[in-house]
């Protein structure tokens, strides 16, 4: 797997670009499998559980990521657009317990696409931020590392099948 994690404050985005050697239908289970989206989304540090999980325009994914104390940590996908297998376009929240989008807590717009390339496909996925104060604030919280680490982990479970 080759892995990059960029930023651009300019252009107020993160991009994550992976590719696998793995053929798209196999590489969109990773997002379309709850229990798969749950082994790999958030850091290892921090496993995720998936509780709803509704991948269709106008659905919902909810989840939480538990950390080594047991805190709970919560987010959400309001999800726009899918484009099965490839590509899906979410607004990505935190969120309450009871799943509200978390006060004071920045949004972004995330749009994953999958692309076939000659060795397998490319997973590449845009986080836009509405404010340079909003994208400052989750790099403060360790964004980049983050995702760097929970995409990591998405070879491991393809390697699974």
């Amino acid at each position: 797997m080759e892995l990059t994690v960029t930023k651009d404050l300019d252009d107020l985005t993160m991009t994550v670009v992976a590719s696998f050697k793995h053929p798209v239908p196999v590489v969109w289970d990773l997002y379309a499998d709850p229990r798969k989206l749950e082994r790999w989304w958030g850091p290892p540090s921090h496993p995720a559980t998936v509780v709803e999980h509704d991948l269709t325009a106008g659905g919902r994914v909810s989840y939480y990521m538990t950390s080594p104390e047991g805190d709970r940590y919560h987010g959400r996908w309001d999800v726009v657009e899918v484009d099965a297998p490839v590509g899906l376009t979410v607004i990505d929240l935190f969120a309450d317990s009871d799943g509200n989008p978390a006060t004071g807590m920045p949004a972004s717009t995330m749009r994953v696409s999958i692309e076939e390339t000659a060795t397998g496909s490319q997973v590449t996925s845009v986080m836009t931020f509405a404010s340079l104060e909003s994208l400052e604030q989750v790099l403060a919280m360790g964004l980049e590392e983050g995702l760097e680490q929970s995409t990591g982990q998405m070879e491991s479970v393809l390697a699974e099948g």
